[in-house]
């Protein structure tokens, strides 16, 4: 479990992924080398990292949520194909190990790339069923992150941790958008989104202070945000589980602004198909993941349906891009349980 420096730590990651450790201290009132220290270790034990993503809209990308329905044996060497992809993110296996959850991106403006969205997953018998819904809108996730991983600072060592960001955006005068330039920083950030100005100069053929400027203005412009990839299981949440629902066209706004203010969810997003609304919960243990289904959730009777996935394995969190090979090789005994 993670003691209050882990957690204020991580929160502090969540509100400027990038911060210097020295600013982290700051707001902290450790020093530097212990705020670095403790960064080294939850990177090795918690699988905490930092990642700079996209945002869709503003990099022409459509997101979609794909359900594959496999043969158990199989389900394992499907999930680490679509794992290998750098196309795909939160690679999920759910449902007692029989279906493989995951979102695929693809180009919003090209008639091919929708085509393209099965492209590369492995012809074979093995899968038996196949379906793909179009996320239309995120209500919490993606730069709205989860409660429980957010809530250790107080509001003053939030503050300590802004002051540069008002500065960084005061020279902005329009959202900024993202261009086909972007895309080496783009993939080195997603790599490591604490990479310094001179890594992703390198990577770049930019200058360093290129680099800063550019970040800067794509950050201040909305196009692109840091999220914090960090083992749930660390936080106490055990259980975790995708919620299919369907409610009324006319009610859904309303039932998904709802859902986005639950401690308990991670993620809640309209999406296309039979369930228009899907949503993550992160619950201690089975009898919390009851409680919240029968309590909070059944007292919302706009909800007409309600489809519960367990989530047994998760092989890939938010970035695209794997850096650490040995999560495909893991052994199924261990289990990754990040968000």
């Amino acid at each position: 479990m993670l003691d209050d420096l882990d957690r204020a730590l991580i929160h502090a990651l969540h509100i400027d992924g990038r911060a210097p450790f020295s600013r982290i201290a700051t707001a902290l009132d450790v020093s530097p080398q212990t705020v670095a220290r403790r960064y080294r270790r939850l990177r090795t034990e918690a699988s905490l990292r930092v990642v700079g993503l996209p945002d869709p809209d503003r990099a022409g990308r459509t997101q979609w949520l794909v359900r594959l329905t496999v043969a158990a044996g199989s389900a394992q060497d499907v999930a680490q194909a679509l794992v290998r992809r750098r196309d795909t993110s939160w690679v999920k296996l759910t449902s007692g190990g029989t279906e493989i959850v995951s979102v695929i991106h693809t180009p919003t403006d090209s008639t091919a790339g929708n085509s393209l969205l099965l492209h590369d997953i492995p012809r074979t018998v093995s899968i038996t069923a196949v379906s793909a819904h179009c996320l239309l809108h995120t209500y919490l996730g993606g730069p709205t992150n989860w409660r429980r991983s957010t809530n250790a600072l107080d509001e003053r060592q939030q503050g300590v941790l802004r002051e540069h960001e008002a500065a960084d955006t005061s020279h902005v005068p329009v959202p900024r958008q993202l261009c086909d330039q972007d895309g080496d920083l783009l993939l080195a950030l997603q790599r490591d989104g604490r990479a310094t100005h001179a890594e992703l100069a390198g990577a770049t053929g930019w200058s360093p202070g290129t680099v800063a400027r550019r970040l800067a203005d794509l950050r201040a412009g909305g196009a692109i945000f840091y999220d914090v990839e960090v083992d749930a299981g660390r936080f106490g949440a055990n259980t975790r589980a995708l919620l299919w629902m369907s409610t009324s066209p006319a009610r859904l706004e309303h039932v998904a602004t709802t859902l986005a203010g639950h401690d308990e969810l991670a993620f809640v997003a309209a999406t296309t198909g039979p369930a228009n609304l899907v949503a993550q919960a992160l619950c201690r243990d089975p009898k919390d993941l009851h409680h919240y289904l029968t309590r909070r959730l059944g007292s919302l009777d706009a909800i007409h349906t309600l489809e519960t996935s367990p989530v047994l394995q998760n092989l890939k969190a938010a970035s695209p891009i794997m850096t650490d090979l040995s999560r495909l090789r893991r052994p199924a005994g261990r289990q990754r349980t990040w968000q």
